[in-house]
């Protein structure tokens, strides 16, 4: 048997890439390093001691590869920009002077999408801090705040006239969290004071950017991409129930409620008073960095499943909660992540549909009327060119037949999504693991850049294309 889903008219489809991971050219016209060039040129950061200096070459393929996105029949493209293409001498006290070969080739990209009858959706900041802005403190500064709503001006200013909806900030947890606690992101730190720190100049870097952007272009709207967690309690216990409280509080409410109504959950705040006294909270802080965007973006790739640590046990910490130097998970010692059970995608995440549906009816709840776009959902898959030439990827359609099912049920009952953003165009830059994960619905060679698009890449097209989704009745779970 099968089933159709049909998505609203005009619902918006598009796909999303970073710039770190996609451009490489790392040192032309004027660009500056950033903590990602730093950490994957540390040895032993990166699988494979790679780095970004080619990654796919996006920066001299612009072209090509927006040819490639209107043969998909993509109707918008989200992309972020490298702030030290745009200022590469910024540092904590000046934002410095404008590059203008940053500047153009981020205009000729956008001139180049619309004239393919693609969106530009910019994204502000996906990761990539200059590192001269580390060296004073990074995001454990105020000042990095300041720096970052003046660098938004600048492209605001420069853009705003072709560009509507500009992203002030990508996944801030991971930013803190993965960068300041853990170390398994740049900059590489391993301090938890310092990721707390992080995460309240993140959320006034997204309040500042979003007034100076709006006072440049009054008619550009906002949004802001927080990768949600559906936190699932192993039990219906005390203690799982409060593990998975500090764990959403921390992957979540931590960002939610700063940005959408005001102030930091009074529980966090209780559960990390023996790390920090958050004194880095300035008396009207909260109200700069309480500005609701226009959009949310969520991403979504896996369920957080958390129980209590007994400690008479191995502790479980499952793929991507830490790597023993460092933990995202302050304030949580006795908490753990069990491995997942059942299909798991090659980074080793459990596949559960259901996740985004759940994150998707918390917000309509909690937050009625605000407008979503899912900015990214996608999988990792070891796939490869066959002899033929093509690249089969079952694993990827089928992950991406789910989830699309999943979202357009939601949809139908009601949740204001107005579109969806597959992750990634490209295979790219993974991060730490280097070259070794492929997140693209379209193949890279990274020998001889060759593009070539998946049968996940055909599949989506063919949904784009129908505003419709046709499955079979057990793929919807």
């Amino acid at each position: 048997m099968s089933a159709a889903r049909s998505f609203p008219p005009g619902f918006d489809w598009g796909a999303a890439t970073a710039a770190y991971q996609i451009e490489g050219a790392v040192d032309e016209d004027g660009r500056t390093p950033s903590i990602w060039d730093t950490y994957a040129h540390t040895p032993g950061r990166t699988v494979g001691g790679d780095t970004g200096d080619v990654a796919a070459d996006h920066y001299h393929r612009v072209d090509a590869d927006v040819a490639l996105m209107r043969e998909l029949g993509l109707h918008s493209y989200r992309f972020s920009i490298s702030w030290s293409r745009i200022t590469p001498q910024v540092d904590a006290e000046r934002l410095g002077p404008v590059n203008p070969a940053g500047l153009a080739f981020y205009a000729r990209l956008v001139d180049t999408l619309l004239a393919a009858g693609i969106t530009p959706v910019v994204t502000l900041y996906h990761w990539d801090l200059p590192q001269a802005l580390e060296d004073a403190g990074g995001w454990t500064s105020r000042a990095t705040s300041y720096r970052f709503a003046e660098y938004a001006a600048v492209v605001a200013a420069e853009l705003g006239d072709r560009v509507g909806l500009f992203t002030t900030l990508n996944e801030p947890w991971c930013s803190a969290f993965l960068g300041y606690a853990a170390g398994v992101h740049a900059p590489g730190r391993t301090d938890p004071a310092a990721a707390l720190a992080a995460v309240h100049h993140l959320n006034l870097a997204h309040g500042l950017a979003a007034r100076a952007i709006r006072e440049r272009v009054p008619s550009a709207r906002i949004a802001v991409s927080l990768n949600l967690a559906w936190v699932v309690p192993e039990t219906g216990s005390a203690a799982d129930r409060d593990a998975a409280r500090r764990v959403d509080g921390l992957q979540n409410r931590l960002f939610l409620q700063p940005m959408l109504t005001g102030g930091y959950p009074a529980d966090v705040v209780a559960d990390t008073a023996d790390i920090t006294d958050w004194s880095f909270v300035r008396s009207g802080d909260e109200e700069l960095a309480l500005v609701p965007p226009d959009v949310l973006g969520v991403n979504y790739y896996t369920p957080t499943h958390v129980r209590h640590w007994t400690r008479e046990r191995p502790r479980e910490t499952a793929d991507g909660h830490g790597d023993g130097t460092g933990s995202p998970w302050i304030a949580c010692d006795d908490v753990e992540f069990p491995r997942p059970v059942g299909p798991l995608t090659d980074m080793g995440w459990g596949i559960d549909a259901r996740g985004l549906a759940e994150v998707v009816r918390r917000i309509d709840r909690e937050h009625p009327g605000l407008e979503m776009v899912v900015t990214e959902n996608g999988a990792a898959f070891p796939d490869e060119p066959g002899s033929d030439g093509t690249v089969a990827d079952p694993e990827r359609v089928a992950y991406l037949r789910g989830h699309l099912a999943a979202l357009a049920d939601v949809i139908a009952e009601g949740a204001p999504v107005r579109g969806y953003y597959v992750w990634s165009l490209l295979d790219n830059f993974e991060w730490a693991w280097g070259y070794a994960k492929r997140f693209g619905v379209v193949h890279v060679d990274y020998a001889t850049q060759v593009r070539t698009p998946k049968d996940s890449a055909r599949f989506y097209a063919g949904v784009v294309r129908t505003n419709s989704l046709t499955l079979d009745t057990g793929d919807a779970a």
